[in-house]
């Protein structure tokens, strides 16, 4: 499911580590209190544990919260260090980071801008 997000409008990575045992009211809370974001809006936010190999996704679909978990049986999430801040996030960077890539990739073609010449 988490590779399916067609009809939401923003990804959002929650940078730094949260605590796992954290359950749709505390991750709601972390959104609306601590970042002063909707919890409501059509978006997904992405939280990761301490030891990378975990996630959860949160978003609101019409009628109530979604809260997806996913463990990795080996390997880690290329999770950003960065101190706890959110982030948006692309579908491109979203699929990186559940390939198991940085979703911060030095080499990534970026589209260019249109010129008129």
């Amino acid at each position: 499911m988490l590779g399916d997000l067609s009809g939401l409008s923003n990804i959002y990575l929650v940078t730094g580590t949260t605590d796992m045992r954290r359950s749709i009211d505390g991750l709601m809370a972390i959104i609306r209190d601590t970042y002063r974001m909707d919890p409501f809006a059509r978006a997904v936010y992405l939280f990761c544990g301490r030891k990378k190999n975990s996630l959860k996704a949160l978003y609101f679909d019409k009628d109530g919260f979604v809260l997806l978990y996913k463990r990795l049986d080996s390997g880690r999430f290329q999770w950003p260090k960065t101190a706890s801040e959110v982030r948006p996030l692309t579908r491109q960077e979203f699929r990186w980071l559940m390939e198991g890539l940085s979703i911060d990739q030095p080499r990534a073609i970026h589209p260019s801008k249109r010129r008129d010449f």
